[in-house]
């Protein structure tokens, strides 16, 4: 039982600090750069996109093992992967609608490019490559947007600051914030070699 915890643990660990998807796999930027500008659509899209990446992680274990597998039609996972998650998103996108109508109109065309972003999609085929158990598909999931909540939260604190820095004019806006964003990047490279999977 403890090894079996540690396992998930470490899963969990290199999801969100060694492996990072933006900061070491260099995926999702688009997203990144689109909602960090603001701390409090950086936190929306953190809790939105944690919870697609878990839920969207376990249906597309499920229809894997039990359906894909069985009928052999493994060859087709990108396309009912994308499918399972536009599916999700779409409910999230109803829901949001209704819960928090300011934050679903500050996220805007964002929170439809999640259901075509490469790392929700992304997920899902490490864990069916990887061959993880359920258990371990949803630490996987867990900590994949962990590490994106928390590439967010940091960018969008940063770039909150340099609204208020004295930035040379050519790097104002975006060239400053891929600075940054390559700076931090170069931090998380130190977590590289902490676990080894």
């Amino acid at each position: 039982m403890e090894k079996e915890f540690t396992k998930l643990f470490e899963l969990f660990i290199a999801a969100s600090l060694i492996n990072n998807f933006v900061f070491t796999r260099f995926l999702g930027l688009c997203i990144f750069f689109g909602v960090s500008k603001k701390m409090e659509t950086a936190v929306g899209m953190s809790i939105t996109f944690t919870s697609v990446m878990v839920i969207s992680a376990a249906l597309s274990w499920l229809i894997y093992n039990y359906v894909m597998i069985p009928l052999d039609i493994t060859f087709l996972k990108i396309v009912i992967f994308i499918g399972v998650v536009a599916a999700f998103v779409q409910a999230s996108d109803t829901i949001m609608r209704k819960v928090s109508p300011g934050l679903y109109y500050k996220l805007g065309i964002y929170l439809a490019l999640i259901s075509t972003n490469c790392i929700i999609l992304a997920v899902p085929l490490i864990n069916a490559g990887e061959k993880y158990t359920f258990i371990e598909s949803l630490a996987f999931g867990i900590g994949s947007g962990v590490g994106f909540s928390l590439a967010l939260v940091i960018m969008a604190s940063i770039r909150e600051k340099l609204e208020l820095a004295d930035v040379p004019a050519p790097f104002k806006g975006l060239p400053i914030a891929f600075v940054t964003t390559g700076l931090i990047a170069l931090a998380f490279t130190g977590f590289s070699g902490l676990i080894t999977l």
